[in-house]
């Protein structure tokens, strides 16, 4: 018989509602921010985000993408057509596999990612760095880095071998 689980103590009860708590506000800002000023919803900015920031080409592989913003692969396909109908990405067959999708920044989207950004920065700024120090925030980013790395240690479902 396994041995029952111990029970979460008061402090790290503490910690994962405080966490729960700052999460879900922070979210809650920033979807409505990227609403009103890009008609985006959070995802669809993570990806426009994620082409137009962080990849050097504009161009990333489908199922890197949702692994990259923990998002199952049929709901970012849902996702990537609607930014594809809007004109703010492409979709086309990889180069370097034939099953898979490669997603690009198209010049539409940059310049929607251009109009939310200020706003988006605005917003993490005021709801989450306000109230912390420099040094505060380097002890945040510190303590959160190994819990994502463990967290991500693991694949998430959508990179999952089915």
């Amino acid at each position: 018989m396994a041995d029952e689980l111990t029970p979460l103590d008061a402090t790290q009860l503490g910690a994962y509602f405080a966490l729960m708590d700052v999460a879900g506000l922070l979210r809650h800002a920033v979807e409505q921010q990227l609403r009103d000023v890009g008609d985006l919803s959070y995802v669809q900015f993570q990806l426009l985000a994620r082409l137009g920031l962080n990849s050097p080409t504009g161009s990333e592989r489908m199922t890197d993408l949702a692994d990259a913003v923990v998002y199952s692969r049929s709901g970012l396909t849902y996702q990537a057509g609607l930014l594809e109908k809007a004109g703010l990405i492409t979709r086309a067959p990889s180069a370097e596999d034939e099953r898979g999708v490669t997603v690009s920044i198209t010049e539409a989207g940059r310049e929607v990612l251009g109009r939310v950004l200020p706003g988006h920065t605005e917003v993490v700024r005021g709801q989450l760095f306000t109230t912390l120090s420099q040094s505060d925030a380097g002890v945040l980013a510190d303590l959160l880095s190994p819990v994502r790395d463990h967290m991500r240690s693991a694949p998430p479902r959508s990179a999952r071998r089915r």
